[in-house]
């Protein structure tokens, strides 16, 4: 699923919107593979198009990775309504969109590509706070059901799939890889779930999305 034109943008041919797709779902998995500077001749070739077509669709890196960033982001936005309009709980709607997230990776994707987003975007940005405006509502209404422990945060959620989306080390195929990705967030399901015979707490700090935006403004102080 690629990025549908605005109301600024001609529509693309039938033909011309597939070769727009599939270098974008290619961007994607080569810059999770290899990182930002990835080869574009790489990625016309995983998409089957030329050379030629990637630049003709996206004139440099710049607006390719941010074509790839939207992408993800709408993506995952509309799974999220998705979730919350057609699931009978607020909690099975988390579970479902945690899965789908998974499979559009997009937690593997924006680590890769963090520092070449631009946050500043006022599209991006948009289509960012939707997403987690979904979400936040997810979560609180799961926790107001007593569905969900309520000390886990929004952000814990966003960064266990994150977590989840990174490709295992080794020779490991990724087709086995998001396999393992699926298995281990139902294992982990459980862990979410509110109960009145839990005797532990989380350790650690319960950070929000806000907080881990501040955290990229100050320096590391154990770097």
């Amino acid at each position: 699923m690629g990025q549908q034109p605005t109301g600024t943008e001609r529509p693309l041919r039938a033909d011309a919107r597939d070769n727009r797709n599939r270098i974008i779902a290619a961007a994607a998995e080569v810059f999770v593979e290899q990182g930002p500077g990835a080869p574009l001749e790489e990625i016309s070739r995983r998409a089957g198009t030329g050379i030629a077509t990637l630049y003709r669709r996206f004139p440099d890196r710049k607006a390719l990775t941010r074509a790839v960033a939207l992408d993800a982001l709408r993506r995952t936005a509309a799974e999220a309504r998705r979730a919350r309009d057609e699931e009978p709980t607020a909690f099975a709607a988390l579970v479902r969109y945690a899965h789908r997230v998974l499979d559009i990776r997009i937690g593997a994707v924006f680590p890769v590509l963090l520092n070449e987003i631009p946050f500043d975007d006022a599209e991006i940005s948009a289509v960012r706070e939707d997403g987690v405006a979904v979400m936040k509502g997810l979560v609180a209404t799961a926790q107001e059901d007593g569905d969900l422990r309520p000390d886990v945060t929004h952000a814990d959620i966003g960064m266990l799939l994150v977590r989840l989306s990174r490709p295992l080390p080794g020779p490991m195929p990724r087709r086995l890889t998001e396999e393992l990705a699926h298995r281990h967030l139902d294992l982990l399901v459980d862990g979410l779930r509110a109960s009145a015979e839990r005797t532990t707490t989380l350790g650690g700090p319960a950070l929000t999305f806000g907080d881990l935006e501040a955290l990229g403004d100050r320096p590391d102080p154990d770097s």
